[in-house]
């Protein structure tokens, strides 16, 4: 046997879905294996592996044992003259494997062979070829020379930036993203060592490779699209630590004792440095924009509130103390904050109607408290709908202006506004088409372009639905202002996908590829950003809009059960039960509904998304039937699947009774 891949999956089912297709296009000339070694993944890896690709030899872990123990669990299995360690988030070319195995036919000092690897927009990936991390490569790599000189024979070390990416070099370094290696090599060197647990362990090996008296090479002839950082986010505290502490495990192992120690040196050097600007970095991109909108807001109120007084209370002899201005005003603003945080406004991409929805749930819980405070206490209710209506047009607003400024998530434009091209033969192209209407995608403009790379000088396509043919994408992307193209591999090859990628004459467009047969279209648009996908979905309890909706439910209900308890008195069985479950609510102890197991262990079997244990739950719809067991999981799973705010509702409202009972 040639060939034998290893993909070690994590979480990432989309995208391994995606990569499987692409692999199993490209053995069509090999004699080869492929394994998935998946490490306890929760999102459905395991059995889109068994259904789709049955030919995939399926190793199932019960634990996440990490990237290298779970490398060498299949190493040790495989039965390849070489042996191919392939990230989850990648696709591969038709003709990467052949021409990868043919490099190493003729380079019989090849141990280890990288190649050249592509962002999701086309880029090229400068971590494609890299140097050994020395004491001096990690101090330019970890103090920025290295970014401000990256051709630099000396400071460019660590990504090689002074050697010609179009050319086949040897290196020292190669990436785990896709290493090939002899078994021959491996058998000799040993296998990735297990201290790693991830990150680092490429480096170890490529190092251990080079002095077993084998070489490393890149090679840009073969390509992939490597989607970085889809498993882990990079600019988290986490994997700056759990990054560097690999870089110190590789210190102690291959450097002089004296050199390790300097290594070490400049490494915590550096996890402070990085761990300290990760968190700062965070809470600036959490804290700017509510800081910048209390700011905004309270000088609005402020002013509004010196003119209310000048113009209208005084004639009236009523003058605003200094408590209210700089005590009542920003709590006002507090509530407004945490409402629109609470309704997604604070989400990217940025929607207006939820910061719209966010003040004026604001203004309906500032307008009961202030029912309920004594009159001396009861400053203006027309400033607090001045206030509103501030609210809503400063935020706005602002919004606006970072849009006109083209800043990263502030662009108000929906995907009603955006402009599609679909890459792809009538029928898959229509399937795909079919599929952003599903994930409720729907652009001011979608058009089919053909597969086919008929002569540019041929203008009228084979059938009406198409606008122009593949030689013709960047013309078409240019006349109809395409902002995004979406390819379907099952009628394109991975090397002309990549090839149009890599060639784009507009670097504003995004790409993404429809799988073949699949519900789902994936992009990403930088080694940065998690991937975008198009998919047609669940609308899951644990989505983290939807636990941000019900617990806003939960705390507008609480309230709103607590201003309406004189009412409430004599409807609910025990009122004063119902008055300790809303404050229990209200702190986040309880949920107003939620999942109901019939025993204790059924918690556990049922493995239904965390929430809160509630008050009510689904059975409190039926009116008082009698379900089985089965029926009554069914019901929970259903309530999870598929949440809606009106289905708490409506349980709240059919099990109105019940409010005031003991959890």
């Amino acid at each position: 046997m040639q060939l034998s891949i290893i993909i070690v999956n994590y979480n990432v089912e989309y995208f391994l879905e995606q990569c499987l297709h692409s692999v199993r296009a490209a053995l069509k000339n090999l004699e080869a294996e492929v394994f998935v070694v998946d490490n306890n993944s929760v999102d459905g890896s395991v059995e889109m592996v068994k259904k789709k690709f049955p030919e995939v030899k399926l190793i199932a872990n019960k634990e996440n044992l990490g990237f290298s123990k779970a490398n060498n669990q299949a190493i040790r299995q495989s039965k390849g003259k070489y042996v191919l360690l392939l990230n989850p988030d990648t696709v591969v070319e038709a003709d990467t494997f052949t021409k990868c195995v043919a490099f190493m036919e003729t380079h019989a000092d090849c141990g280890g062979l990288g190649i050249k690897m592509l962002d999701g927009k086309g880029d090229f990936l400068p971590e494609s070829k890299r140097g050994l991390p020395t004491p001096m490569v990690a101090f330019y790599k970890i103090f920025g020379l290295s970014a401000l000189f990256p051709k630099s024979k000396r400071f460019g070390k660590y990504h090689l930036g002074f050697l010609d990416k179009e050319q086949t070099h040897e290196v020292e370094i190669l990436s785990g993203a896709y290493m090939l290696m002899r078994k021959e090599t491996l058998d000799k060197v040993g296998l990735l060592d297990e201290d790693f647990f991830m990150y680092g362990e490429d480096i170890d090996l490529s190092y251990r490779i080079i002095k077993g008296g084998w070489k490393n090479y890149y090679f840009p002839e073969a390509r992939i699209i490597h989607y970085k950082g889809e498993s882990t986010k990079k600019s988290s505290v986490n994997f700056v630590f759990v990054f560097y502490n690999a870089m110190i495990i590789f210190a102690r192992k291959h450097f002089s004792q004296q050199n390790a120690k300097t290594f070490s040196f400049l490494i915590n050097i550096a996890i402070y440095i990085r761990a300290a600007a990760a968190i700062a970095r965070r809470f600036a991109v959490k804290i700017f924009l509510p800081a910048l909108d209390a700011l905004l807001l309270f000088s609005g109120l402020y002013f509004l509130a010196n003119y209310w007084e000048e113009t209208i209370k005084a004639t009236e002899g009523v003058h605003y103390p200094p408590e209210f201005l700089f005590g009542v005003l920003p709590l006002y603003i507090v509530v407004w904050l945490f409402a629109i945080f609470l309704s997604a406004g604070y989400d990217k991409p940025v929607k207006a109607s939820k910061i719209v929805r966010g003040v004026f749930i604001g203004t309906a819980v500032i307008l009961l408290i202030y029912a309920l405070l004594p009159e001396h206490y009861r400053f203006s209710r027309a400033l607090i709908l001045l206030g509103t209506l501030w609210a809503i047009f400063s935020m706005l607003g602002l919004r606006f202006v970072f849009h006109l400024l083209k800043i990263k998530g502030f662009n108000l434009s929906d995907s009603s506004n955006k402009r599609i091209v679909i890459v792809g033969n009538e029928d898959e192209a229509k399937r795909v088409g079919g599929l952003l209407k599903q994930a409720k995608v729907l652009p001011a403009f979608t058009g089919f372009i053909s597969p086919s790379e008929m002569d540019s000088t041929v203008h009228t396509p084979r059938s009406t639905d198409y606008i122009g043919n593949l030689n013709q994408l960047n013309e078409i992307i240019s006349i109809y202002k395409i902002n995004e193209v979406i390819f379907c591999a099952k009628d394109l090859p991975s090397n002309v996908i990549i090839d149009k990628m890599s060639t784009s004459s507009n670097s504003q467009v995004d790409y993404k590829i429809a799988p073949p047969e699949s519900l789902y279209i994936i992009g990403s648009n930088s080694i940065n950003s998690p991937g975008e996908l198009y998919v047609i979905d669940i609308n899951s309890i644990a989505k983290v809009a939807n636990k941000r909706n019900k617990k806003l439910m939960d705390i507008v209900s609480s309230l709103l059960l607590i201003l309406l308890f004189p009412i409430l008195l004599f409807l609910v069985d025990k009122p004063f039960g119902m008055l300790r479950n809303s404050f229990l609510v209200l702190f986040g102890k309880l949920s107003w509904v939620g999942y109901y197991f019939p025993r204790k262990e059924d918690e556990q079997l049922w493995k239904l998304p965390k929430i809160k244990h509630g008050i009510l739950n689904p059975l409190d719809a039926l009116d008082g039937q009698l379900v089985d067991t089965s029926t009554i999981q069914k019901l929970n799973m259903l309530y999870a699947k598929d949440y809606r705010l009106w289905n708490d509702v409506t349980i709240m409202w059919k099990g109105l009774r019940g409010l005031g009972r003991k959890v």
